[in-house]
């Protein structure tokens, strides 16, 4: 008997929202971001495409977010920097929160390439 969506893929499922669940906690501890994203390299190459959406997207909210983290400190010392940096804690927890609803329902990130909220 051939299974689709979560059952399928056993803790797979569990592993992303663990996942997204690192990235949320690297708001206060930011090494829990760079354990994630290890994780998702780890999983992405075995998994089902629905679930490798999920860890693309993990793998890209990392990298973008590091990327603006790191705009964002430069730009501290002109105050806007600030702005971008609360802007991208914004952007980090509705990534996060809409990969879960996503993961949650057994569907795949719709678009998992962008740098926006899908």
């Amino acid at each position: 008997m051939v299974h689709h969506g979560p059952s399928a893929t056993g803790n797979s499922g569990s592993v992303a929202n663990a996942i997204y669940i690192l990235y949320l906690v690297s708001l206060a501890f930011g090494l829990t971001g760079i354990i994630g994203v290890v994780i998702a390299y780890v999983n992405q190459a075995g998994a089902p495409a629905w679930l490798a959406s999920h860890y693309r997207f993990q793998i890209r909210t990392f990298w973008i977010g590091l990327l603006l983290a790191l705009i964002g400190g430069l730009l501290t010392l002109i105050l806007i920097g600030w702005l971008l940096l609360i802007g991208l804690v914004v952007w980090l927890i509705l990534r996060c929160v809409k990969g879960m609803s996503y993961l949650g329902r057994g569907q795949p990130v719709p678009d998992a390439a962008t740098w926006m909220i899908p």
